[in-house]
């Protein structure tokens, strides 16, 4: 299950960027920290992916003014599902995410893993494909069964949002902040772990 969320960090509202903090090549300093301009101010957004029992497995940190789909593979890629008695997998069987994440370049990345995905598709896509009639291809596969399911990875988000300081990000810089998410990771899984397995024990 995929997800992001958007923390803020305290600042002035609706403050405009300095021309001193850009740099040649278009990249600011607030980008490489994690932190970017949106609605309301500096904010940051935490993208996760999290198992059937609301343990996150997986996260990207991003300025708060990217979309949700650009950091999907880099989330993927930093997945490790742990198993017992071998090394982690890195391939989940299906994922399942919101509406931000149904494009044609996510589908085919996901078909080309050999992932199954259930991932609602928005209305603007459904109106284009009926408008293009027999040229507007096939709906995909959506089952709304198991997407219920995807209220795991919210859930597991407040779980995040318990450590303040990661509701809050206090923390400067970016690889402090991620500090911070680790940690609060750790905490979610030693209230959760992993149990061994019958045949693991004697």
């Amino acid at each position: 299950m995929c997800r992001r969320r958007c923390w803020r960090q305290r600042s002035s509202r609706g403050a405009e960027e300095n021309d001193k903090n850009s740099e040649p090549g278009g990249t600011n300093p607030l980008d490489r920290e994690g932190l970017g301009r949106s609605r309301g101010g500096l904010s940051t957004k935490v993208h996760i992916a999290a198992d059937l029992r609301c343990r996150p497995v997986a996260r990207v940190t991003t300025a708060g003014q990217r979309h949700d789909s650009l950091a999907f593979e880099a989330v993927l890629r930093d997945l490790k599902i742990p198993l017992t008695g071998g090394p982690p997998r890195r391939r989940p069987d299906r994922v399942l995410a919101d509406k931000a994440y149904s494009s044609k370049k996510i589908r085919a990345h996901l078909r080309w893993r050999g992932i199954k995905a259930t991932i609602p598709e928005p209305s603007t896509a459904k109106t284009g494909r009926t408008r293009r009639g027999s040229n507007g291809g096939r709906p995909p596969t959506f089952d709304p069964e198991t997407y219920k399911q995807r209220n795991v990875v919210e859930r597991a988000i407040n779980k995040l949002r318990a450590t303040r300081a990661v509701a809050t990000r206090y923390d400067k810089r970016e690889f402090i902040y991620q500090g911070t998410l680790d940690v609060a990771t750790i905490k979610v899984w030693l209230r959760d772990p992993v149990k061994p397995h019958p045949r693991d024990t004697a």
